[in-house]
C-alpha cells in the first residue's frame, strides 16, 4: 500500500443530534466535526446543504449558549 494514496482517501465526518432532539424527528440539526471547521446540516435533508462554521468561531458560539 502506497502511503501517499492512503492521504487521498476522503474521510466521512461522523454526524450526530444533541440527545434533547428524542425519537420522533422533528425540527432537528446535525453536527459534525473536521480538522478545519464544524458541520451544521438539517437532519431532514442529509444530503441537502451544510454550513461549516470555524472552529474558534463555533467554540465561541457555544461558550455563548451556555451563558460563559
Amino acid at each position: 500500500m502506497n502511503a501517499a494514496g492512503s492521504e487521498s482517501v476522503a474521510t466521512v465526518p461522523a454526524w450526530f443530534k444533541s440527545s434533547y432532539s428524542g425519537a420522533e424527528g422533528g425540527q432537528c440539526l446535525e453536527v459534525a466535526s473536521t480538522r478545519e471547521a464544524v458541520l451544521v446540516r438539517d437532519s431532514k435533508q442529509a444530503d441537502g446543504s451544510l454550513l461549516a462554521v470555524g472552529i474558534e468561531a463555533w467554540a465561541g458560539f457555544v461558550r455563548l449558549a451556555v451563558g460563559r
